[in-house]
């Protein structure tokens, strides 16, 4: 079973080695100081399991274990800890096992058997984005790297065939998730201006009709205008009242 340590504190990641060492059929293969560094590692390497701390710089590791449920195939995920204080929210996100620091062998073997048990049962789908609280970036495969795109950066996300498109301030990228799953889990954020669109509310500059009576909405940084269907012209107008 191939594992990956993501911990900042080089103490933390050297126990953890040392304990890997003693266990049977586990190949270390990354250690990394943060959770985007963990999600390069995993995605890399095809890690089994990732021994995850909480509180790191950047991406944390609640954020890291929502990205890495939707990696297929899935990895099993180890939250290790020095607090107790987040247990539900890391079962939210879907980890196998929770240790507290400082980790004992036979918590650590008990935790490896539980990833064991889900790798060797995991089911290939991609399980929906936890309620341990709400992502911060968008995650984009690249050639078999990431590339992590942060919310307050995308302009517009577009549909199109099975993936979306983030149109975001560095260029362009493609995810593979659902235009209705994101409009659900970050709605707050991101306004549906079409079937097939969702814009950054915090984009939105002005909607205008042209002469040929298609609605259209301007966004702040994007030179071309969107198309705005017929059923979504009032909530834009009101959003952009609002505002």
């Amino acid at each position: 079973m191939k594992v990956v340590i993501a911990d900042d504190e080089p103490l933390a990641r050297e126990r953890l080695r040392a304990l890997l060492a003693a266990q049977d059929g586990v190949e270390l293969v990354a250690e990394v100081g943060d959770g985007h560094a963990a999600l390069h590692a995993v995605a890399e390497h095809g890690a089994d399991l990732v021994l995850l701390d909480i509180a790191m710089p950047g991406i944390d590791g609640l954020e890291a274990a929502r990205h890495l449920a939707g990696f297929e195939p899935r990895p099993a995920v180890v939250f290790c800890t020095a607090y107790d204080a987040h247990a539900l929210s890391a079962f939210e996100a879907a980890a196998v096992d929770y240790l507290v620091k400082p980790v004992r062998p036979e918590r650590l073997q008990a935790a490896i058997e539980r990833a064991r048990t889900f790798v060797l049962g995991r089911e290939r789908e991609v399980a929906p984005a936890g309620g341990a609280g709400q992502r911060t970036h968008l995650c984009a495969r690249l050639r078999g790297t990431l590339r992590l795109i942060p919310l307050e950066d995308v302009h517009y996300l577009q549909a199109e065939e099975k993936y979306v498109v983030v149109h975001h301030a560095r260029g362009e990228d493609l995810i593979e998730e659902s235009l209705k799953s994101l409009e659900s889990e970050f709605g707050a954020r991101f306004l549906r201006i079409h079937r097939n669109c969702l814009v950054s509310r915090h984009a939105l500059a002005e909607l205008r009709r042209d002469h040929d009576g298609q609605a259209r909405v301007l966004l702040r940084d994007v030179a071309t205008p969107l198309d705005v269907s017929r059923r979504c012209v009032a909530q834009v107008r009101e959003a952009i009242q609002r505002m």
